[in-house]
């Protein structure tokens, strides 16, 4: 431990923030980094506990405490404290391939179960280790490492998403000659055209392919495996799908086929590849300028879709949640180092309450109706709250709906942010792979083989919509199988 004394002696102190009314005039990232002196003494607060529960990835009342990586968090910010980061970053990368999306993007359950945070502020653990990475990238120590041997095995990886991404960076690493495969037009898939560029800037994930080309890894873009004819099992030695969980929830109610409806991951998607290709000016994406917005889901893409549609410069937004909104403090059966459920007001509701005044998110309430004109548009929404009631025999909360409580909002652009229901089906149906209940590719975590032979499947494919993290720490695990499976041994 560098300062015994750190947690002491120094406050939490987080990237700033651009503020809420300046941001939304741009699409770009808005936490500029700390200074070197401000970040070592945010890495001498780490206690470097002699149970470090930031690093464990247990899960605890069913959702997970720490890093699934197992990140070696209080080697590395020991290592910040005293400046050094060569041994920082190579501490960093032994167990996270891609640092610059994680310290980005994830909702840092290390810092939930970090021990400072049981009694007063989390180590700034997700920042940390940014901070690393990014000083690597501008120090030029992040330099191409290319496979001295070649094992002479051929891996195809479907998806190039940060499960598929993660797979491709350890098997090449470890010899193997690897090709991704990926239906859009670009390299990323999540990363890329799931997540808005004020989140993840696109130079950040393309900074990282270019290295991964460079030691050695091939991407094919434009191939949609499944539907284009590719015979991958006789040209590789094995495949693994890492196509992600991309079938959106639904919407069942009368009005359905409205025009003006859509899922959120389209509205998002449409924008990124707009901003790209034309900074917006081929006008090809759902554009919410003017319109009044509602989203349906409350959860980290539906506000990704409330910072979108401000941008864009709608009329107004309203946010739907189904359940009750979360308490400002822990519950009693909710205690440290559990994942703290309480309610938080992220970037995109900072926007909303900046723009129009209020928190744009409205609970126990969902979509009942949707009202069309008389050319088929949308127009409105037809409400209803809900109440919360508890199934005695399975103990399961249900939400009713509240009789007498339907209210109509004006709507002219509805997303449907209610979450994924699993890979799309064609993929395994072209290989032959089974499914389990819930329709992911029926694969386990020890060997991820499905029952076809040298067919592995990894990341939301396999487990269902889950975080980025959990994603890249499938990636890996798969590769370690499969890297088994063709040599008979792993050291990975």
């Amino acid at each position: 431990m560098g300062k015994a004394t750190g947690f002491l002696d120094y406050a939490r102190r987080s990237n700033p923030a651009q503020e809420p009314l300046a941001r939304i005039k741009h699409w770009k990232e808005f936490h500029p980094q700390l200074p070197e002196e401000a970040r070592r003494e945010q890495g001498a607060r780490c206690m470097e506990c002699g149970v470090p529960f930031c690093q464990s990835g247990e899960t605890i009342g069913g959702m997970t405490s720490g890093c699934p990586l197992h990140n070696l968090v209080p080697e590395w910010n020991d290592l910040i404290y005293t400046g050094n980061l060569q041994q920082a970053l190579l501490r960093l990368l032994k167990t996270n391939s891609f640092p610059e999306f994680t310290g980005r993007v994830c909702p840092a359950l290390c810092e939930a179960a970090c021990t400072c945070g049981m009694n007063g502020e989390p180590v700034t653990i997700r920042e940390n280790e940014l901070g690393i990475i990014e000083s690597a990238f501008e120090q030029g120590l992040m330099q191409p490492k290319i496979p001295a041997v070649r094992s002479g095995k051929r891996v195809a990886i479907v998806g190039s998403g940060p499960a598929g991404l993660a797979a491709a960076d350890r098997l090449n690493r470890r010899g193997h000659q690897v090709t991704v495969f990926e239906r859009d037009d670009r390299v990323g898939g999540l990363l890329m055209y799931g997540i808005p560029n004020m989140k993840l800037e696109k130079q950040v994930i393309e900074r990282r392919v270019q290295l991964m080309l460079v030691q050695g890894v091939e991407f094919r873009t434009g191939v949609d495996v499944g539907r284009d004819a590719q015979d991958l099992q006789s040209e590789f030695d094995a495949v693994i799908l890492c196509c992600g969980a991309k079938q959106p929830r639904d919407l069942s109610v009368a009005g359905r086929d409205a025009a003006g409806v859509h899922f959120a991951v389209d509205f998002l998607s449409a924008t990124t590849k707009s901003l790209l290709d034309s900074d917006l000016k081929d006008g090809n994406y759902l554009s919410a300028q003017g319109k009044d917005v509602v989203i349906v889901g409350g959860g980290d893409t539906g506000n990704d879709c409330v910072a979108t549609a401000i941008r864009h410069g709608c009329k107004s937004v309203t946010q739907l949640e189904m359940m009750p909104q979360l308490p400002t403090e822990r519950g009693e059966n909710n205690r440290w180092p559990q994942w703290p459920l309480v309610c938080k007001t992220d970037y995109g509701q900072e926007e909303a309450i900046a723009v129009f005044g209020s928190d744009p998110r409205v609970y126990q309430t969902t979509v009942k109706e949707i009202l069309k004109d008389d050319a088929g548009q949308i127009r409105a929404v037809k409400t209803v709250a809900l109440y919360p009631e508890k199934d005695e025999k399975t103990g399961r909360i249900n939400m009713r709906e509240v009789a007498g409580s339907e209210q109509e909002l004006p709507c002219g652009l509805l997303l449907l942010a209610a979450g994924f229901l699993g890979p799309q089906r064609y993929i395994a149906e072209a290989f032959g792979v089974e499914t389990d209940a819930r329709g992911n590719y029926a694969a386990n975590d020890t060997d991820y083989s499905t029952n076809i032979p040298a067919v592995f499947a990894a990341g939301d494919a396999r487990r269902g919509q889950s975080l980025v993290v959990w994603a890249i720490a499938e990636g890996a695990g798969a590769a370690r199988a499969v890297d088994e499976y063709l040599m008979g041994y792993t050291y990975l």
